[in-house]
């Protein structure tokens, strides 16, 4: 029960760490890539799904992204959910082609970036605490049911805990990471 029981709080804190990886490269360093438009949302049709559903989007340059959407009638809609997404990008449409031109970084504009980053990370932070205290729950129950010693509880507890901290200066590292590249001109 005890090693199942580590296992899966391993794996959970393993996908807290890929989902924070995700969010992480979302946020632009002024280069343009297609997953950046990954997390938007188009009303198609009266369902709202993830914009690269309804379009192809593509790199025209290292600033700039293309959006073709696939339907005339999408254009405007799409245009419309990514000036309203909160990357900041301006979109102009030409035809049938939308082009999203990255603007540059400014100071504050990094600084703001940086706050976002911090924000991530103190959710993945405490998405892996909460666990921890579910896996330690878990423990306890296991001792009210007379299922594991004390003794075993406790050395699970600190197993757990070691797993915790790795995992946060896992985050804290990618963090930093994420900083010094937004700040770097």
């Amino acid at each position: 029960m005890i090693a199942e029981l580590k296992k899966t709080a391993e794996a959970k804190m393993l996908k807290t760490l890929e989902a924070l990886k995700l969010d992480l490269q979302k946020i632009r360093t002024g280069r343009a890539h297609i997953g950046l438009l990954d997390h938007v949302q188009v009303d198609y049709y009266g369902s709202m799904v993830p914009v690269n559903q309804v379009a192809n989007i593509t790199l025209v340059d290292a600033r700039t992204l293309g959006v073709q959407p696939w339907e005339k009638n999408m254009v405007q809609k799409v245009e419309r959910a990514i000036r309203d997404c909160d990357l900041g990008l301006n979109p102009a449409t030409q035809g049938e082609l939308i082009r999203v031109p990255m603007p540059a970084l400014t100071e504050e504009r990094r600084k703001e970036m940086i706050k976002v980053v911090k924000t991530e990370g103190e959710g993945a932070k405490v998405a892996i605490r909460n666990l921890r205290r579910d896996a330690n729950n878990h423990l306890k129950e296991g001792v009210k049911k007379s299922e594991i010693s004390e003794d075993d509880e406790r050395r699970a507890q600190d197993d757990i805990q070691k797993l915790t901290d790795k995992n946060i200066v896992e985050v804290d590292k990618m963090l930093a990471a994420k900083e010094a590249e937004l700040m770097q001109i």
